[in-house]
């Protein structure tokens, strides 16, 4: 029987998006990434890694079916979510952010990266970005 049809599995929303309780910590984060379906799983544990070796000390949760990454008492920089041909990083206040990541929001300060599986990753950039968006406000949910 495959993972899909394992009944204590995750459910795999459309797109792909794993459907993980929500939750506070490395746990629900680490469950969630253990989810992502194929390749994609590969970019939720290097997304995981950069960001904790960028910002040792950041606080993790699962909400609305996607890690969430901030500060404990200053709300979140940046969340991830699985789409059917990639997975997208949501910088939360990315038009703060220089340059800004490259596609808008139908929310005011939201930036986006989409990563799909034949792309090339700027790790520098993205680092660039990580590192900014963990000095600014986060944001509260």
């Amino acid at each position: 029987m495959s993972d899909r049809g394992k009944k204590d599995g995750p459910t795999l929303l459309s797109g792909g998006n794993p459907q993980i309780p929500k939750g506070e910590g490395n746990e629900p984060v680490r469950d969630y990434i253990a989810a992502m379906p194929d390749w994609k799983q590969d970019i939720g544990r290097r997304l995981d890694d950069l960001i904790v070796a960028i910002v040792p000390d950041v606080h993790k949760a699962v909400k609305w079916n996607q890690p969430h990454y901030g500060h404990d008492d200053d709300g979140w920089f940046l969340s991830f979510r699985c789409y059917t041909d990639y997975v997208q990083v949501q910088f939360l206040r990315g038009t703060s952010l220089e340059p800004m990541p490259p596609k808008a929001s139908k929310h005011s300060e939201v930036r986006y990266l989409d990563i799909h599986e034949d792309d090339e990753l700027d790790e520098k950039q993205l680092r660039s970005w990580v590192k900014q968006a963990s000095g600014l406000p986060g944001e509260r949910m």
